[in-house]
């Protein structure tokens, strides 16, 4: 049976039949502004809070932008992991990538090998934009993905342009490379809708629906699964830390702190229209 990984993100694993199939490799796919960056994020930093090494390989943002990025979700110990080498970054960008992945990345991996360590790679699309040749882009990405799932299990994003229906060229290869394919729909300005669809995984059953995600200050992104319901917005936080409580008995001070300090840091209308109770129990699911 293949041993699973929660992937971080609330709501996710019960689509993916308990989360990302270890040593898999991932690719998420989606427009500027979906939350791809977000999630690579996140992913990492679910290993990081059970106590695994997380690796996030730029190809385009340099380190300090990426934990900035962390910091405005409010995931402040972002600083510990760092500080104490368990968050390591490998800057890539502006690098000659066929030198990169062919005769750096080996080396690296040769260190880490059966560490068990996740891996974020944010974003691919700068390789497939400097290999024009389909075969080399192929081969690289290949290499790639192999290469890593050596030491872990691999988070890729990948920019989404064009329609959005994963058909330009530059998805075709990253998605039948990778073991499993997230699409984040995001459709803005004109009505900001949000939604997450599992095209496909290996070697796993799935769910195939759209869903609904929001992304919160704290929580990160957030799929549901009902249909969102109009709710008063005036005790919503209030009445989403009654719920999650009342369902968390017996868990950590630990768990329970980090929850509070998540909890005071959202607003009424970072969770307006989502069902609450189904929120309550995504996350006392994560957190227990």
């Amino acid at each position: 049976m293949m041993e699973k990984i929660k992937t971080g993100i609330l709501g996710l694993d019960s689509l993916l039949s308990g989360g990302f199939n270890k040593w898999s490799s991932n690719v998420v796919i989606g427009s500027a502004g979906a939350g791809k960056t977000t999630f690579a994020n996140q992913f990492i930093r679910r290993g990081l809070l059970e106590g695994q090494d997380g690796i996030f390989i730029s190809l385009d943002e340099n380190k300090e932008q990426i934990i900035k990025d962390a910091l405005n979700m409010g995931w402040e110990d972002i600083m510990y992991f760092v500080e104490e080498e368990k968050l390591i970054f490998i800057d890539a960008s502006g690098k000659e990538f066929q030198v990169f992945i062919k005769k750096e990345l080996p080396d690296f991996v040769s260190r880490w090998k059966g560490a068990d360590v996740r891996i974020a790679i944010d974003p691919l699309t700068p390789v497939i934009w400097a290999i024009p040749s389909r075969y080399q882009q192929r081969e690289l990405l290949g290499f790639m993905l192999k290469e890593l799932r050596k030491i872990g299990t691999v988070v890729a994003t990948l920019e989404e342009h064009g329609l959005p229906n994963l058909t330009s060229p530059e998805t075709a290869i990253p998605m039948y490379l990778a073991d499993t394919v997230i699409h984040l729909r995001y459709h803005a300005p004109e009505n900001s809708s949000r939604a997450l669809q599992v095209i496909k995984m290996r070697g796993s059953r799935h769910d195939e629906q759209p869903h609904p995600y929001r992304i919160i200050k704290g929580f990160g992104l957030v799929i549901t699964h009902m249909e969102r319901k109009r709710m008063k917005t005036r005790e919503s936080v209030e009445e989403l830390r009654r719920k999650i409580m009342g369902k968390m008995e017996g868990v950590s001070p630990l768990v329970l702190s980090r929850l509070e300090k998540v909890l005071n840091s959202i607003e009424d209308q970072d969770i307006e229209d989502i069902n609450i109770e189904e929120l309550a129990d995504i996350i006392s699911e994560e957190f227990f």
